[in-house]
């Protein structure tokens, strides 16, 4: 990846509105951050001095060096949602996007999709190793292409923000879901540089501690340009948090948005769960042809299959004692369960927790071959996890049955494939709730869930039973009655069909806000 040196003490050649007032965060955070610097570079050697990027890692993270800005095009399109004729020239028009991992890189993947497509460069930065190596597989080809450039994100010191913006020229800056930061913020004010939350997210949780430090949640409030919140809760304690209600939009959540298609091809051709979900993306469906694994290749047709995907530490031993259950009952003697666990470097460890359940066990990274006698696959690999979910005819989906947050049911859901989620789904609960309102997605005590069948599970859910206890009898019923699952999955496939708009409306949001800021330059300089 070519890159420049941006050491260079240049200025930003946007200038601030005088009319546009700037909140500065408090001094006492301004002091902290400086002096947490020299510590957060320690950390970062310790977690990757071992990594073959390290410095390129460090360079990027505190505005020694980065790659080159993406290539400049000529394109002219109409002005969005705006009474005007204007036409906005996009020609060198970098949008910068801060994704902070793996799970929000994913959702906001299909809107930066959008953003290209309209004939925007995108400057993609990510926090966790994890979230910077899904960026650069996801958006590989545009990287070569150099519509997009990637990074990790600058530390959240003003130095070295004013090295970042100067390098990238950004008209606009994208943060999704939670993560901001103070100073970062302030200067995208100062350069008069427009500010959106998208896909905005504040549990209850996160809204008290951004209230512990009351004035820095503050300023970063009232810098931001644009919230658009998932839902009107999330909106609501951005208010508290002292956002005006003309800065805020609600427009549904991006988790929404199928980030890969539905693999068709990975069920049986006589096997009735597929049904059609629109996907307009020619290169994902190219790309999910070369990696679509079928019953037929892995010889599991006819076996009740079941996946527990994204899996986190406590969640695999859980998902193994649910299946050595499952094989006691002479009808699913013969169940499959695929183990996904989330994080690469947990691989070899899930195998051997698999191999101390006594069950047996064939290996996806070592090619093993699946026979009547296996009882559990570790699908030990990388960018296939929507093969496992298709396959499947039930998914139970992780970082929800340990204090995670809950990982995207959509994925599943829109595969046609029933869902069990445990109760901390904090994360994405919106979705989750409207995902069990239709009988899609099962979670123990969702006042939403409606159930496929009015007779399902009748007088076996009493008060006193325990959430892991409630799942499981839902995955066997479901196992048992795959009629029955097959439907649910269907209602699911449906409700994420319906839900894909919410795509177009923060694209509308986000192309208007950059509009109305450009036009204002362009009167300013005027006049």
């Amino acid at each position: 990846m070519p890159s420049s040196d941006t050491s260079k003490n240049l200025s930003i050649q946007a200038q601030p509105l005088q009319s546009h007032a700037v909140y500065k965060p408090p001094v006492y955070y301004q002091v902290g951050i400086s002096l947490l610097k020299p510590l957060y570079r320690l950390q970062v050697w310790r977690r990757s001095h071992a990594r073959d990027n390290y410095q390129q890692e460090v360079e990027q993270r505190f505005g020694k060096r980065y790659p080159a800005p993406p290539i400049a095009t000529e394109t002219y399109l109409p002005a969005a949602d705006l009474n005007s004729s204007i036409n906005v020239n996009k020609q060198n028009k970098t949008i910068w996007c801060h994704a902070v991992s793996l799970g929000e890189t994913n959702t906001v993947a299909p809107l930066l999709d959008a953003l290209l497509a309209r004939g925007y460069r995108i400057w993609l930065t990510n926090t966790t190793q994890t979230g910077f190596a899904r960026g650069a597989s996801r958006f590989a080809e545009e990287i070569a292409q150099g519509r997009l450039s990637h990074s990790y994100v600058p530390v959240d010191s003003p130095a070295v923000i004013e090295q970042f913006l100067t390098h990238v020229q950004p008209v606009a800056a994208l943060f999704v879901e939670t993560e901001l930061w103070a100073n970062i913020l302030t200067k995208l004010s100062e350069h008069h540089i427009p500010s959106i939350l998208v896909n905005g997210r504040l549990s209850a949780s996160s809204f008290k501690s951004y209230q512990k430090i009351g004035a820095v949640s503050t300023s970063m409030m009232k810098n931001l340009s644009l919230i658009i919140a998932q839902d009107n809760d999330s909106a609501k304690r951005f208010r508290q948090l002292g956002a005006h209600s003309a800065q805020i939009r609600v427009a549904g959540s991006l988790k929404w948005v199928i980030n890969m298609p539905k693999l068709s091809n990975v069920s049986e051709p006589d096997d009735d769960k597929a049904i059609d979900v629109d996907i307009e993306n020619s290169e994902q469906t190219e790309l999910a042809e070369k990696t679509s694994v079928t019953a037929s290749d892995l010889g599991v047709v006819n076996r009740p299959i079941w996946v527990a995907a994204s899996t986190h530490g406590g969640e695999e031993g859980i998902v193994l004692s649910w299946q050595q259950q499952l094989l006691s009952n002479p009808a699913l003697a013969e169940a499959l369960l695929i183990i996904v666990p989330r994080h690469p470097e947990r691989f070899d460890e899930v195998a051997a927790l698999i191999q101390n359940s006594g069950l047996t066990m064939a290996r996806r990274s070592a090619a093993e071959a699946i026979d009547i006698t296996t009882q559990v696959y570790l699908a030990d690999s990388m960018g296939e996890l929507m093969n496992w979910y298709a396959l499947a005819d039930v998914a139970v989906v992780g970082g929800s049955l340990v204090e995670v947050g809950g990982h995207n049911p959509v994925e599943p859901a829109s595969v046609a494939t029933p869902v069990l989620m445990g109760v901390h789904t904090q994360s994405c609960q919106s979705v989750v709730d409207k995902l069990a309102s239709v009988g899609a997605l099962y979670q123990p005590n969702n006042p939403f869930y409606q159930a496929m069948d009015n007779t399902e599970q009748e007088n076996e859910n009493p008060q006193s039973i325990d959430n892991e206890t409630l799942i499981y009898q839902q995955l066997k019923y479901w196992l048992s009655h795959l009629t029955l699952a097959k439907q649910a999955g269907q209602a699911g496939a449906r409700m994420t069909d319906q839900q894909q708009a919410v795509l177009s409306r923060q694209l509308s949001m986000i192309e208007k806000i950059i509009e109305q800021h450009a036009l204002q330059s362009v009167s300013q300089d005027l006049n």
